[in-house]
């Protein structure tokens, strides 16, 4: 059964992310989908983690389901290098550093951004 949540979660996140990229693409050379679909998952990421694992308990499966299968599948760190590599080799060495910079910097901030957001919300119900 884990196998088919991860697959059935997978199936959706790659699909939310071709969507995604498909619509919001790139501005010269610089791949803003990849960047704000990172982001979105690392904050999803850093919610999720922090609301099941002692808030808000869901079966392992569904949990599972929605953190690997889903966000694994809607995040890319193979693209995000890709693309870094890519304005590097046109000779966008700058741009590259800030695409690094920004996927980094900016998905550990989206990550705290998500565990602040559900601490916030278990604190508001415990009240």
């Amino acid at each position: 059964m884990p196998y088919l949540a991860v697959a059935a979660g997978g199936f959706v996140g790659a699909i939310l992310r071709y969507i995604i990229s498909e619509w919001v693409g790139t501005s010269h050379g610089f791949n803003v989908a990849t960047l704000l679909i990172n982001w979105a998952g690392c904050l999803a990421l850093g919610w999720l983690n922090t609301m099941t694992s002692e808030r808000l308990p869901i079966h392992p499966n569904i949990r599972l389901g929605l953190g690997t299968g889903l966000i694994g599948a809607f995040t890319t760190f193979s693209t995000f290098t890709v693309d870094a590599w890519k304005l590097y080799q046109v000779g966008q060495v700058g741009l590259a550093y800030l695409y690094i910079l920004l996927s980094v910097g900016g998905g550990l901030m989206f990550s705290y951004a998500g565990y602040r957001m559900a601490d916030g919300m278990f604190r508001t119900r415990a009240r």
